[in-house]
């Protein structure tokens, strides 16, 4: 597998999909054959905003919000706590990718190991979700399933770790405390300190374009926060399923999201377009914001290849380059036995 293979499954790896719920997720990223760039990264998200970073190189947790620096200044233990982790890292990077390679026949190349974990809470339902998996060279490795306390293994190489691990009930424990009891404690302490930033609600701007006249009409809404949105059409009051493409909710540069729904008109009639319209909704706020599908309205600029106004593609591509460095990297999770002795869990 090619590094470029490996970068995007990492992409995929690492979910952007809009959630309704607020999340809080570690990333840790081992990596071997890889000229000039750290043994490990970490990174540490909340609702897929980066809270904090620290790789081998640094040997340090760097806090990535204002509100993150005054947490660690409160509670200096926080911050001592994270950076021990990060550096305990270093062994989960050499005892399991040097194992893993060994266990696929692999002698050198390329490689790299990611572990996720952290924990959604919705605060209106109370509802907790914990999640705990491994991913190498772009694959799904080994994950926990807290519903039923076993570890799912879709790789054959990964049979022998389950069965071990399986068997550890110990781990499942520590697990199950740290998901469901000790990471949505650590959430809601964030929302409060980033409730600012990350409690707060933005509308979005939207826009109808068009690439040629006999495409289809995307409506496309960027600049809204948080990500708990939906894009719709609609004809006659009705929403429509029929001839729609919906797009993924993508981060932009400043935090904000961007979404766009797509309208097949080849067989809209010209004097039917007024009963057709977008319809954006964001969670928590009871207006709508509709927008008629009007051909005067519409942005279209069929005269260049890309079809879309200028700003509009760069922003996109921007937008998935700044996922690149949050889906590689990651921030080393540390687990804790009953006697609250620290120690590392190895998958080889």
């Amino acid at each position: 597998m090619t590094f470029v293979k490996i970068v995007f499954a990492l992409l995929l790896f690492c979910d952007v999909a809009s959630t309704v719920k607020h999340s809080l997720k570690f990333f840790l990223t081992a990596s071997s054959g890889v000229p000039n760039y750290p043994e490990l990264v970490g990174n540490a998200m909340v609702d897929e905003m980066q809270i904090g970073y620290c790789d081998s190189n640094i040997k340090t947790v760097e806090p990535k919000q204002d509100w993150m620096k005054e947490l660690f200044k409160d509670d200096p233990k926080h911050l001592e706590w994270y950076s021990q982790r990060c550096l305990r890292g270093q062994h989960f990077f050499k005892a399991n990718t040097e194992g893993l390679m060994q266990r696929f026949n692999q002698s050198g190349g390329v490689h790299i190991l990611q572990r996720m974990d952290g924990c959604e809470w919705d605060d209106e339902t109370g509802e907790i979700v914990g999640f705990n998996q491994y991913g190498y060279d772009g694959e799904d490795f080994i994950a926990l399933d807290l519903q039923t306390l076993t570890w799912t293994a879709p790789k054959p190489q990964a049979f022998i770790t389950k069965l071990r691990w399986d068997a550890d009930k110990a781990r499942f424990e520590s697990n199950k405390y740290y998901l469901i009891s000790q990471c949505p404690s650590w959430l809601k302490k964030y929302l409060h300190y980033g409730r600012t930033i990350l409690q707060r609600t933005e509308l979005p701007s939207v826009s109808l374009l068009q690439k040629t006249a006999s495409s289809p009409v995307s409506c496309h809404a960027t600049g809204f926060y948080p990500d708990r949105a939906v894009l719709f059409w609609r004809k006659d009051g009705e929403e429509l399923y029929e001839n729609v493409e919906y797009g993924e909710i993508l981060p932009n540069h400043d935090g904000s999201f961007q979404t766009s729904v797509e309208l097949n008109i080849s067989s809209v009639n010209t004097e039917d377009w007024g009963r057709y319209e977008c319809v954006f909704q964001l969670s928590g706020v009871k207006e709508e914001n509709v927008t008629k599908l009007d051909k005067a309205a519409i942005r279209s600029n069929e005269g260049s290849p890309s079809g879309f106004p200028a700003g509009l593609v760069p922003g996109v591509i921007v937008g998935l380059l700044l996922l690149l460095p949050v889906c590689i990297v990651g921030l080393f999770i540390w687990r804790r036995n009953n006697n609250g002795e620290e120690h590392i869990f190895y998958i080889s």
